[in-house]
């Protein structure tokens, strides 16, 4: 097989290919090195590369080795606000560039007794604040599709590798649409898992704060259920959890007669540029196609609300996490503005602002859960946005919408970060540009494995992911 004929393959095409033999691991390392070497330059998706030798030299004594997993052997590099034993973790920031990882995080670690080889890290804004991919440590990310715009972020060096076909699939993280935004921009799936279900690192409170989640990401639904497997699991040391069903085995399900509730822009509380909406709905109609049943909803919550209470509870996690670095002479003048604006806007805020915001939180919740009482699963547009320019921080408007912070523009996706629902990013056309949609399908809290079900029965329908960034014309 050419390159081409093996990376285009779908994860689990790969590892059964080498399961039987008809693939090898050194194979599939050469053909992904060449891909990297050929196209990564004109994206900078992948950072941190290791030495091309030793990762040829550990393909090869994978496939000498018993089978440790379905990613056997598999290229995996693994985003950069993540731990990987041996590699830099610089978050994006100057003040972490030459910080290399002692051991690894506990989803790296699965995915690694899984079989992935660890070739690098995948690039990310700094403190994965912005869903702009770009950082004074490796520099921007830019969309395959049209290398002038951003890949999104802040899984944006994910969303763009795997798009290249670089990687068979990928890790990212989540807390303000992160695995979302920037599938939607790179047509390809990225899963926001209900919140505990994936662990993040036992560091700091354990109680307080549930917002940010890692989860997978692939060019299918069936890959993102087999990625989702390996990482899923309770941590001891950490109270809260989810139910996690695997999510794989049912995969293929008939889902005729599923309700899906479409929201559309939330009654007008949300802007959006031309032509997402009516590409949108016009996506929307291969619902119909596999037997759904599509019906508009009214907004079930205030916008305003679950604004002002994600904003609160944003600010004061980030600064729970990174205050240090703000008192901190030496590394506060090395803080992107953003960073800094959040940091100080989290120490503001007393006790009881953070209870009225959990209680705005809760109450959505409550209203959220009446809603799947009725709808197997809810969907709005991923992004306000179509991919923006490469040298913009943020977009400043949506139309004659101003945008009154860095991350305003993006507020779509914050109905479901603010409660931890399941939620997963399904590619849905382009524009007359070339420019690529999402739509975001959430579901109730647990229900991971159906919602992922509906993906597959849409990606088999549409498989808009067939298309590839025009880069790839000569690859």
């Amino acid at each position: 097989m050419n390159v081409s004929d093996i990376l285009d393959q779908e994860a689990l095409g790969l590892a059964a290919d080498i399961k039987a033999g008809n693939l090898s691991a050194e194979e599939l390392m050469r053909a992904t090195l060449d891909r990297i070497e050929q196209v990564n330059p004109q994206v900078n998706a992948i950072v941190s590369l290791r030495d091309p030798d030793e990762l040829i030299a550990e393909a090869r004594q994978a496939d000498q080795s018993e089978r440790k997993g379905w990613m056997h052997g598999f290229p995996l590099a693994v985003k950069d606000l993540a731990n990987a034993k041996g590699l830099r973790t610089t978050m994006g920031s100057p003040v972490f560039a030459d910080q290399v990882a002692p051991k690894d995080d506990i989803v790296v670690a699965r995915m690694r007794a899984a079989g992935a080889i660890i070739i690098g890290k995948t690039n990310t804004p700094e403190f994965g604040l912005g869903s702009n991919t770009f950082n004074p440590v490796f520099g921007a990310t830019c969309n395959p599709f049209d290398l002038t715009r951003s890949a999104g972020g802040s899984s944006g060096g994910a969303a763009a590798a795997l798009a290249c076909r670089m990687l068979p699939v990928a890790d990212g993280s989540d807390m303000m649409g992160s695995l979302r935004n920037p599938a939607a921009w790179n047509n390809v799936f990225g899963f926001r898992p209900s919140w505990g279900r994936v662990p993040s690192e036992p560091i700091g409170d354990s109680f307080l704060h549930q917002l940010a989640t890692n989860g997978p990401m692939a060019r299918s639904p069936k890959d993102i259920a087999a990625l989702l497997d390996v990482q899923s699991g309770p941590d001891a040391r950490q109270p809260h959890g989810c139910p996690d069903e695997p999510a794989l085995p049912g995969i293929e399900a008939d889902v005729k007669g599923r309700r899906i509730g479409w929201l559309r822009d939330w009654g007008g509380a949300y802007a959006f540029e031309p032509g997402i909406l009516e590409s949108s709905v016009d996506a929307l109609g291969s619902f119909n196609d596999i037997g759904c049943i599509l019906e508009e909803v009214s907004p079930p919550f205030e916008a305003e609300a679950i604004w002002e209470s994600w904003t609160t509870l944003r600010s004061w996690s980030v600064a729970a996490a990174t205050a240090a670095l703000l008192e901190n002479e030496e590394t506060r003048h090395r803080l992107k503005p953003e960073a800094i604006w959040e940091i100080e806007r989290g120490l503001r805020f007393s006790a009881m602002d953070v209870h009225r915001a959990s209680l705005i939180r809760t109450n959505w919740f409550k209203a959220a859960a009446a809603l799947f009482d009725r709808y197997d699963a809810l969907i709005l547009p991923s992004t306000q946005a179509w991919p923006f320019p490469i040298e913009w921080r943020y977009p400043e408007s949506i139309g004659e919408s101003e945008m009154d912070t860095y991350h305003r523009w993006m507020e779509v996706v914050v109905p479901v970060s603010l409660i931890g629902l399941p939620c997963l990013n399904m590619p849905a056309g382009f524009n007359a540009q070339g420019l690529p949609l999402g739509l975001q399908m959430f579901g109730r809290r647990g229900a991971d494995a159906a919602l992922l079900q509906l993906g597959q029965a849409w990606h088999a329908a549409t498989n808009n992911v067939r298309r590839k960034p025009p880069i790839l014309a000569s690859a």
